[in-house]
């Protein structure tokens, strides 16, 4: 039967039933096979990217309230958009050297246990796309703290971006428990 000699109701009733049987793959499962997508930043002389899905939000830096007796890489909590989320500076936390602050800085709002949490981070690179034959070791990027969180390292247009697992960091333990000792 034709569109035309169906009412529009079966026509529309037509399309849904194909739309509830087509399920799309993520963004993942439709990318060719070894290709691996992130936000790239900065932490010092670090680049860094974590996976897209790690990732829920990039902000601008908000206004904090301090918290008494939080560790001092807690910058404080903010208020976005009505949920109040901790915000750490990531410099502090992984080298012990506090971030310098500018107008443009920008955080990344990730996953936690419990609830959300924003980074702040140096320097927003932008997104990256890799494939496996960008890998290489990580070398001189997994030195102090940062061999607990970056694993794999990617080799793109001459610079060596670090994988940085934000799932393990916000599972560890010192990063969860932000009052000061």
């Amino acid at each position: 039967m034709s569109d035309t000699a169906r009412t529009p109701f079966e026509v529309l009733a037509d399309y849904e039933q194909k739309s509830l049987a087509h399920t799309p793959g993520t963004p993942e499962q439709i990318d060719a096979a070894g290709l691996w997508r992130g936000v790239a930043f900065r932490i010092g002389d670090r680049r860094l990217a974590s996976m897209f899905g790690e990732v829920i939000e990039i902000i601008t830096l908000p206004v904090t309230t301090p918290v008494p007796g939080g560790q001092a890489w807690l910058l404080g909590v903010a208020n976005i958009r009505g949920t109040l989320l901790p915000v750490v500076d990531l410099k502090l936390f992984m080298e012990g050297e506090r971030t310098v602050l500018h107008e443009t800085q920008r955080a990344l709002v990730i996953r936690q246990p419990g609830g959300n949490v924003a980074v702040l981070i140096d320097e927003l690179l932008g997104q990256r796309h890799f494939n496996d034959d960008h890998r290489c070791e990580p070398g001189d990027l997994t030195a102090g703290r940062y061999n607990d969180f970056v694993t794999q390292a990617y080799h793109l247009n001459g610079v060596t971006y670090g994988v940085f697992n934000m799932a393990v960091l916000a599972r560890a333990t010192e990063f969860r428990q932000a009052a000061a000792a």
